[in-house]
């Protein structure tokens, strides 16, 4: 079987174990009462703090002593069987330390997977540059086929989502024992050294101002991220509540297909990006990414099921532009101003930055501020979520527009030489 099949299987089900329960974990523990806004935010917080130390940690171990696939392969079937455990988890606190788990076995397969790619496309005398972007591409695709199932098969406000989950995982993790062996790297080499795969190397870049906004305006949009992987399927959900609408509304009975949307968005923003870099530059894409998440929050604050739904699609397609135009331009920010010798590392930093730091204070200020400020009774009041979230991104926004420098790239001290 050719390994690029191999690798795409890998590629779409890698994202699909995670796509199934994601976006509707909100759905599962707000109707089933298990906690408050505070607690689903700690609880959603588990994924920023397992990505700051895991895949550091992880990459260390296949570097040195254990085959990539096999390492892979053990944290899948560990993370499947975690996953099983969610129905028994009655309260807050207990799923919290379950969840907590789950991810510190399910957030470095993300890298270790690309890793596996790069290494097994490159033994087979693939050119990985040209190869392995249509792989990933299935990663996504494999995303929104778990939230199409998990829609389809009514579990999106039950624990089954978990248990579909869990399933495939393990099922991968078997699978990845498959692959061809993927050894531990020569222990010689610069990139076995702790300290630059920690990426400690790189935190002299805070040292520049330009380089320094960048990373704290990241960690600002890492935390409007979480923000609808959080709260969008709860929110459409929800409507079910409001007898305009009712539990048969198209908007609730397929709330998690239409937030589906904003992953297929997101494949499509991503091929606009060399024109728009082009054509604007790299400060005025990053500015469309937080006026797009500014529109993001503000659509659904204004939508519907009814008159309104035209916004809330609106909404999941503008999507793509928020999460693509920051993130990838962000990639090729660091690409085209750090010298090559610590390029890795501050691409590690821009991640530690937006998916570690970021996400966790999104996670855990969101819930603490939707229990402050935004509950009537037991009833969210959404049009004041989403505006609040709003007025955050636009402050962000104005902000980065008056502080952030768009300097042309200055000659890298490798350049000089």
């Amino acid at each position: 079987m050719d390994i690029r099949f191999r690798l795409t299987i890998l590629s779409f089900l890698q994202f699909f174990v995670w796509g199934a329960w994601l976006i509707t974990i909100g759905t599962y523990f707000f109707g089933n009462k298990l906690g408050s806004n505070e607690q689903f935010g700690a609880i959603f917080s588990t994924l920023a703090i397992s990505s700051l130390v895991m895949p550091a940690i992880t990459g260390i171990i296949a570097d040195r002593w254990m085959n990539a696939e096999r390492l892979y392969g053990i944290l899948q079937i560990a993370y499947g069987v975690l996953l099983w455990l969610v129905p028994e988890m009655k309260s807050a606190d207990d799923l919290y330390w379950l969840i907590m788990a789950a991810m510190f076995c399910y957030m470095p397969t993300i890298s270790l997977s690309n890793s596996i790619s790069y290494t097994l496309l490159s033994k087979s005398g693939h050119d990985v540059i040209k190869v392995f972007p249509p792989i990933r591409v299935w990663g996504t695709i494999g995303f929104i086929a778990a939230m199409w199932v998990t829609n389809l098969t009514g579990s999106k406000v039950n624990a089954q989502q978990f248990l579909i989950a869990g399933s495939v995982a393990i099922g991968l993790g078997l699978y990845a024992f498959t692959l061809p062996a993927c050894k531990p790297a020569n222990l010689k080499t610069e990139n076995s050294n702790i300290y630059v795969q920690l990426g400690l190397n790189a935190f002299r870049l805070f040292a520049k101002y330009r380089m320094a906004l960048f990373f704290i305006f990241s960690m600002f949009l890492g935390a409007a991220l979480q923000l609808t992987n959080m709260y969008g399927d709860t929110f459409l959900d929800d409507f079910k509540n409001n007898p305009l609408y009712g539990p048969e509304s198209f908007v609730v009975k397929y709330s998690t297909i239409i937030m589906s949307i904003s992953q297929v968005s997101e494949t499509v923003f991503i091929l606009t990006i060399p024109f728009f870099l082009k054509r604007f530059g790299i400060k005025k894409v990053m500015l469309f990414a937080m006026l797009a998440w500014v529109l993001r929050f503000g659509l659904f604050a204004l939508g519907n099921p009814a008159e309104g739904l035209w916004m809330i699609i609106l909404s999941c397609i503008i999507y793509g532009m928020a999460f693509d135009f920051f993130n990838i331009s962000g990639s090729l920010f660091i690409e085209t101003n750090t010298d090559k010798g610590i390029r890795s590392s501050a691409q590690g930093l821009f991640m530690m930055m937006t998916n570690g730091i970021g996400a966790f204070l999104g996670s855990k200020i969101s819930g603490w501020a939707i229990d402050r400020f935004f509950m009537s009774g037991n009833e969210k009041n959404w049009q004041g979520i989403w505006l609040g979230f709003a007025g955050y991104a636009l402050l962000i926004a104005i902000l980065f527009l008056f502080l952030f420098k768009d300097e042309p790239v200055k000659e890298t001290e490798e350049s000089k030489h």
